[in-house]
């Protein structure tokens, strides 16, 4: 299946080092080879990259290693094509407004027998079932909320509601961000970490490549990284529960009852 990673931050900050590590996932340390992509909040726009080359051979991804996009809020996929085939449509992440601004998605695992009905102006361009259900979830919160965004709270419990509901038909792990929130969805596989003062030195599993981020940061720096496996070897990550929601904001988990 595809892989995640998505990062949440209270400061903008660039994700070279944890991208050069994912994307060696795509052909090189892993078989994702079917594309990939990864999009940037920068105030209301999105910087939106995708390539249905793989990560490890495409001259963009090598782009996104060496320049140091800044953000708040990026999230990035590498694919292992289930459903649809290889083609620029069908890859992740995808790209809709809803409310006046945008919203990011990416997703991880296999809907079977996913054909909700449609009847908004959200359509799906390529032909994946991730790209339906990014369709189908955004058309349900606009028919929830159908003038204006809903406080965080109410947002976070229809969010969750509707990611049970899909992920009714097989696995569901993904990853959603309008820019001010990063929301992800566990069905088998995901982990985080939250990196701030005092920062330490990484070093990453698929690379010899190395960090030590407490030359690169300020006292007041605080990243969250969300990814379906540990980019690092010498990090605590934290799993998240098999159909867990989390939403992060400010460079970490809201509680729960938050």
């Amino acid at each position: 299946m595809c892989q995640l990673l998505g990062m949440n931050c209270n400061v903008p900050t660039d994700i070279v080092f944890s991208f050069t590590g994912f994307a060696h996932r795509g052909g090189r340390t892993d078989t994702h080879r079917d594309g990939w992509g990864i999009a940037f909040f920068e105030g209301a726009g999105v910087r939106h990259f995708v390539d249905h080359e793989a990560a490890i051979d495409s001259p963009i991804a090598e782009l996104i290693k060496r320049y140091p996009i800044k953000s708040t809020n990026v999230i990035a996929h590498i694919r292992k094509a289930t459903q649809g085939q290889v083609a620029l449509e069908n890859c992740h992440p995808f790209v809709r407004e809803l409310w006046g601004r945008y919203w990011v998605f990416a997703h991880n695992g296999d809907l079977k027998d996913f054909a909700p009905a449609l009847t908004g102006p959200f359509r799906p361009v390529g032909n994946t079932d991730s790209e339906l259900a990014f369709c189908y979830l955004l058309q349900e919160l606009r028919a929830r909320f159908p003038d204006r965004a809903p406080a965080l709270p109410a947002l976070r419990a229809a969010v969750a509601e509707l990611a049970q509901r899909i992920a009714r038909h097989g696995t569901f792990n993904m990853m959603l961000s309008d820019g001010t929130a990063l929301f992800a969805h566990c069905s088998t596989k995901l982990c985080y970490i939250v990196r701030q003062h005092p920062f330490a030195h990484a070093h990453l599993a698929d690379e010899d490549l190395s960090v030590d981020f407490s030359t690169v940061t300020t006292p007041r720096d605080r990243v969250a990284i969300i990814v379906t496996e540990p980019l690092t070897k010498n990090e605590q990550w934290t799993d998240f529960a098999p159909g867990e929601l989390k939403v992060f904001v400010d460079g970490a988990p809201l509680p729960a009852d938050a």
